[in-house]
């Protein structure tokens, strides 16, 4: 029989016990949100050699392969390893990012996975050892349709296109294909000028409709950032910063958010119980300004 400190051993590592066995599915993570044929052939190898030849995936997008014994778990990290792939996505840090497939989707407003393999790399990887109050999770949108859930993930990013309009260009068409595309109903020829209202998502969609360039064809993507979602037992709708942000922000804010919550949250309390506690407004005080990472050091030592 293993003994309970066997079992937990392994946890951290991205193995965990399967009911009514000695057996442990392991976890493989995947860089950008994307496996490649060959990463999915060694998956396949891994589930045969190891496991018991089945795999699932899960919420976060990982492999998990089914069915590996305590004794081969060793055996089974080497092997991924040795092509590339590595288990994790477990404990109380960083999990796996997840992205949805902007990257080719005709809505997605920007090139997702290369944004989640970025940050995988800087802060998966490159903080895998900062321990955290409880578990982080990012989740990477391309727009409004929101595919990949980011306002439930602790730092959800999502891709806007805010249309700029150009009054004096409008010819006021009778179909104007503005209006016809838009799917919120924002836009609305009158009195023979288009007019969009409140009800915009700057979802990106309109982007080179109209054949005047009334709305020009192209307009530069923003990002929506949502902090502290959270989903099952709790459920807490991330709170969307007061602003768009530019590329050029998010990864430093990213950084001062885990940062922030590194510092303000109780042990095994997640960031959105934190900014309740502590208040939406500290919060984005904190994180829009350089304290926090001036002190950078001081609290990854804590």
């Amino acid at each position: 029989m293993l003994k309970p400190e066997q079992i937990a051993s392994v946890k951290g590592r991205g193995f965990l016990i399967n009911r009514g066995t000695e057996c442990f599915s392991g976890r493989l993570v995947c860089a950008g949100a994307v496996f490649t044929a060959a990463d999915l052939r060694t998956i396949s190898e891994i589930a045969e050699k190891f496991g018991s030849g089945k795999v699932t995936f899960t919420s976060r997008l990982s492999a998990e392969i089914v069915g590996i014994p305590f004794e081969q778990i060793d055996a089974a990290c080497n092997y991924a390893a040795e092509r590339g792939l590595y288990f994790g996505g477990t404990g109380a840090k960083i999990r796996p990012i997840t992205a949805c497939k902007g990257t080719t989707c005709v809505y997605g407003n920007y090139d997702t996975q290369a944004l989640a393999k970025e940050l995988h790399e800087k802060y998966y990887v490159g903080w895998a050892n900062v321990k955290l109050p409880h578990k982080f999770k990012i989740g990477i949108g391309g727009c409004p349709n929101s595919c990949m859930k980011p306002s439930l993930n602790d730092f959800g990013i999502e891709g806007h296109r805010v249309p700029i309009f150009d009054e004096g260009t409008c010819r006021g068409c009778k179909v104007c294909m503005v209006e016809k595309s838009c799917p919120s109903k924002a836009a609305h020829v009158e009195n023979g000028k288009l007019h969009i209202d409140e009800k915009c998502l700057a979802c990106g969609v309109c982007t080179g409709k109209c054949p005047f360039k009334a709305v020009r064809h192209e307009s530069p993507v923003v990002y929506r950032i949502y902090v502290g979602g959270t989903w099952g037992k709790q459920t807490r709708m991330g709170t969307p910063l007061s602003r768009f942000v530019t590329r050029a922000e998010i990864e430093p804010l990213l950084k001062k958010t885990m940062l922030w919550f590194k510092e303000n949250a109780m042990p095994k309390e997640r960031l959105g119980k934190a900014i309740d506690r502590l208040g939406i407004e500290k919060f984005e005080h904190d994180v829009f300004s350089d304290d926090l990472l001036n002190r950078r050091e001081e609290i990854l030592a804590k």
